[in-house]
């Protein structure tokens, strides 16, 4: 199968049942591809097949998108068939997977921030900003930094007894970093780092109120 017709089949991961006839016509791709790709995303665990259907949720586009990342397709190639939505979904699906009560776009007033995703387990959150960039620069991603931790300082004064940890999770970046003690995590390496969390702890900015 040529790796050409597997990002276009990105286009077809639509929440829900999906067909192969349906799956074709979205993505304009062959039907005995078609189907060939819808296998192969089922046996990578991407979707479920029930009868004629094949099912998707909101998290698998991004797990598509990922699985072709893989097989060698170009971040430029894919990045137009990903919405940010697509990756925060993602995000919270890894959470949840482990436990995590979630809130997907949380608003904070006075002033008015968003934070999106608050990962919430043995009373510590997490809070994350998704970043859905090709590239960006040092500069970039300092200030990125520096803007949630001050979500993180607000949402802590309006909550209460709240221990809270920002973190910044990109879609491009190669490899697990630190700034200012905040992690910057590759999706990739999401749910290990969430895995490994607790216990390094000591290692990252912790924001509490007092």
């Amino acid at each position: 199968m040529h790796l050409k017709f597997f990002i276009q089949g990105i286009d077809g991961i639509i929440p829900g049942g999906v067909s192969v006839k349906d799956y074709s016509i979205a993505t304009k791709i062959e039907l005995s591809t078609a189907k060939k790709i819808l296998d192969e995303l089922v046996e990578n665990g991407i979707g479920v097949k029930q009868d004629n259907l094949f099912n998707f949720n909101s998290s698998d586009k991004l797990k598509h998108a990922l699985l072709a990342l893989q097989k060698g397709a170009l971040i430029e190639e894919i990045s137009t068939h990903l919405s940010w939505r697509d990756f925060e979904s993602l995000v919270a699906e890894v959470l949840e997977s482990k436990d995590f009560a979630t809130i997907n776009n949380l608003f904070l007033k006075n002033p008015r921030m968003e934070i999106d995703v608050v990962g919430i387990k043995l009373g510590v959150a997490i809070l994350i900003d998704c970043k859905h960039w090709k590239r960006y620069s040092s500069s970039t991603l300092n200030n990125t930094v520096k803007k949630q931790i001050e979500r993180t300082k607000h949402y802590v004064s309006q909550t209460e007894n709240a221990l809270a940890i920002p973190v910044i999770v990109t879609l491009y970046q190669d490899k697990l970093d630190f700034i200012y003690k905040v992690p910057i995590v590759p999706i990739f390496q999401f749910s290990s780092f969430i895995d490994e969390f607790y216990g390094n702890l000591d290692k990252m900015e912790t924001i509490k109120s007092y």
